[in-house]
């Protein structure tokens, strides 16, 4: 065995009695090197960083007025990213409350009936019509004796009796005007007045949604990937403005060889350590029940041909040091401990 090899073993054994990193873990060449049963208590899996993303888009189209935040930075839920230009919806949202507060007025006019003036004014209109009608009744008869005697001409005949008729229509109709007030309103017209408000109400929640919309927030915290559009562009519905990582959680995808599967189980506490040597605390939480052949993407020391397990190890990365991609090695005590 050549000297340097014997130094660094003898400088890892030292670290691993200090605690500095897990007793029987060695680096993949230096295993290789010395065979297998040097990394017996301890099961390394090569895996990368993996974070979802969320695409941020708009649910109502509109010209990009503001846009709050950029690549890198870090957002919490429900805080607001991008806003629209929102004059359009509030002019709709001013037309929807004055089409509810008149259909409220006509609803509680026809469920309160008339007011004692409406009604004297019907009355007056009545006592109107009906001196209207016998006066004109009575020039009727006139012309109607005299018409026989040639005393008055056809036409002021037919004049009169038009009249006549005339008073007589607008006396029915103010009788008719009368009638209604004193009854109230029937409960059909109530009834398709309830639903005239209703349908109100409904547009006026539609127009303050709308509205809503006009601003873009946060799902959730992460970081923001890209910033895809630019304040002044104009944006249909669903049109991407950002890509949001989610930081929480984060999760490492690996894979175990099918000798080594029975010594991994959901739950189990692991190590996941970045290439710089940083530590964070993790957990199995998925296995995969389907074998596949290695992904080329996968670095490990075994034949990359063989079947493999996907796991899903999730990680405590509370100073969100971690990125999307980042290789790291997933240490697990290989006897499920």
């Amino acid at each position: 065995m050549p000297i340097l090899v014997l130094a660094a073993v003898a400088v890892l054994v030292g670290l691993s009695v200090g605690g500095r990193i897990p007793p029987g873990y060695l680096p993949g060449w230096l295993a290789g090197y010395l065979g297998q049963h040097t990394n017996q208590g301890w099961l390394e899996l090569q895996g990368n960083v993996e974070m979802r993303e969320v695409r941020l888009a708009f649910e109502v189209p509109g010209r990009i007025a503001r846009l709050y935040v950029d690549e890198g930075d870090r957002v919490a839920a429900g805080q607001p990213v991008a806003e629209l230009e929102k004059e359009y919806f509030e002019d709709h949202l001013h037309q929807a409350q004055a089409a509810l507060e008149a259909a409220q007025a006509e609803l509680w006019k026809l469920r309160n009936g008339a007011r004692p003036e409406e009604i004297e004014q019907a009355q007056a209109n009545l006592a109107a019509a009906q001196a209207s009608f016998t006066q004109a009744q009575t020039q009727w008869e006139r012309a109607k004796r005299l018409l026989p005697q040639n005393a008055v001409s056809q036409e002021v005949y037919d004049n009169a009796k038009a009249a006549r008729d005339r008073a007589e229509a607008q006396l029915q109709a103010a009788q008719a005007a009368l009638k209604l007030l004193e009854a109230g309103a029937r409960v059909e017209d109530i009834a398709r007045a309830e639903a005239q408000v209703a349908l109100c109400q409904a547009q006026l929640e539609e127009a303050q949604r709308r509205l809503s919309d006009t601003k873009l927030l946060a799902p959730s915290d992460g970081l923001i990937q890209t910033r895809i559009r630019e304040v002044g562009e104009w944006v249909q519905v669903g049109e991407p403005i950002y890509t949001l990582s989610l930081t929480d959680p984060v999760w490492i995808r690996t894979y175990v060889n099918g000798l080594d599967l029975e010594r991994i189980r959901p739950g189990m506490a692991v190590t996941v350590q970045t290439d710089a040597g940083r530590q964070y605390p993790g957990r199995i939480g998925f296995i995969s029940p389907v074998a596949e052949f290695t992904p080329k993407t996968v670095q490990t020391r075994e034949i990359r041909t063989n079947l493999v397990y996907r796991l899903r190890v999730i990680v405590a990365d509370p100073k969100g040091e971690l990125r999307q991609g980042m290789p790291v090695t997933v240490l697990a005590p290989a006897q499920g401990q």
